[in-house]
């Protein structure tokens, strides 16, 4: 078996993904649990996928477009809660293959990111809202064996006919009347699922891949959800979040509170300083085109990457609380090797300090320009870079690369632990 530190090695150097919701919710606009929330009938429902025909889909544009944006892997939805599948099913016939669209989406998303040299990851809910049997278990039992039968054949599907699949990404897991707790695992949420007889056979047949938390077990890696929350040191852990309102992941039409450009980064960048992933969502349009508003801040991002992109990728932890107090007020750091990154948010004009460097600074450099920085250092233990412009070089997260005299170390600063 394969060696959880090499099974894991490329997603803690990566840094940053792409997470795609898209299927039959987005012609409805209003996100992918417009089903539930709205209490949409099965066969109801199911009609959407007569008009499910997308024109301007192309799976290359959303690699390129990832690519562009310094991600390294991208996460598709190969099927929702609702139970639609994105690729040629042979359990079921609710799939994009059989209906209007007549295209295995996957298939085309798989080739596309290895086309672009991005990893694959592909999403798949282990509910279904179509089945009663999830609903009430008890009342219909047969409808949730039926259930979980299906789970097990897509997800052998979908680690069968596809090649290599780096990134299996669940959802879905949770059961009415059933605790769950995703970090620490759930025995009867794992055991309804039948989850490590699934995980060893998705392993079976993708000895390479890694797996998230969302199944009952505890596998691979964290995943919270909206927020930014490192996990113990050594778990390999990853943010998904929404560039617009928190309540959908799928094409909502009229999404007003947009995250601007800083605040992506920011989350970005305090996903590196705790040694996570950040994966960061696109919503597609119903025709499976990306709408302005995602485009432009993923380009946006993708600028600041190709300049500051060094302090991100196989960025490593700093020991527990520095990346907040070294940082200080104006922004966070994360290290790899002899080099500390002072991702400075809050620009403080000509002078910055930062105290609790027991280390020797060889040299700083503002990494959007190039421009060298006088570096003083205080008995006391305060490092002060002096001469600096008055206003940030980048308005979004100005970079400055300290060179140490070897890895970090820092002391305590007024009884505060570092």
């Amino acid at each position: 078996m394969i060696s959880y530190e090499k099974r894991i090695a490329w997603f803690n150097q990566a840094r940053f993904g792409m997470f795609i919701h898209w299927g039959l919710y987005s012609l409805l606009g209003r996100g992918e649990w417009t089903m539930l929330v709205e209490r949409i009938p099965p066969d109801e429902y199911a009609k959407l996928a007569n008009q499910f025909n997308p024109a301007k889909f192309n799976a290359d544009s959303w690699a390129s477009l990832a690519k562009e944006s310094g991600m390294k892997y991208m996460v598709l939805t190969a099927r929702h809660h609702d139970g639609f599948c994105l690729y040629d099913s042979q359990v079921s016939d609710f799939t994009s293959v059989k209906t209007a669209a007549q295209k295995d989406f996957v298939a085309e998303y798989v080739k596309s990111c290895r086309k672009a040299g991005l990893k694959v990851g592909l999403y798949y809910s282990l509910m279904d809202w179509r089945f009663p049997g999830y609903f009430d278990r008890k009342k219909y039992p047969d409808s949730f064996k039926a259930m979980a039968k299906q789970l097990h054949g897509q997800v052998r599907e979908l680690m069968t006919n596809y090649g290599k699949i780096d990134y299996l990404f669940y959802d879905g897991e949770w059961i009415p009347g059933v605790p769950r707790f995703r970090q620490t695992g759930s025995p009867e949420i794992a055991k309804l699922w039948r989850a490590k007889e699934l995980n060893q056979m998705v392993r079976s047949l993708q000895p390479e891949i890694i797996i998230n938390n969302r199944s009952g077990v505890d596998e691979d890696m964290d995943t919270p959800e909206q927020v930014v929350t490192a996990s113990k040191t050594g778990r390999a852990w990853e943010s998904c979040m929404t560039m617009g309102a928190s309540c959908g992941w799928g094409y909502i039409k009229n999404n007003p509170t947009f995250k601007t450009t800083a605040q992506l980064i920011e989350y970005l960048v305090t996903s590196a300083s705790s040694g996570g992933n950040y994966l960061l969502n696109i919503g597609p349009k119903p025709d499976g085109s990306v709408r302005k508003e995602e485009v432009t801040r993923l380009k946006e991002i993708g600028k600041w990457m190709k300049v500051n992109g060094e302090s991100i990728y196989d960025s490593e932890r700093p020991p527990a609380m520095t990346a907040q107090w070294l940082g200080g007020i104006i922004g966070y750091i994360n290290t790899k090797g002899d080099n500390l990154y002072w991702h400075i948010l809050r620009w403080p004009g000509k002078i910055a300090s930062m105290p609790g460097i027991k280390n020797k600074v060889l040299s700083a450099t503002i990494m959007a320009t190039g421009q060298k920085v006088k570096i003083e250092q205080a008995k006391d233990g305060r490092l002060f870079l002096t001469g600096l412009p008055q206003e940030p070089p980048d308005k979004n997260d100005t970079v400055i690369k300290l060179k140490l005299n070897g890895k970090l170390a820092v002391s305590d600063c007024d009884g505060i632990p570092l």
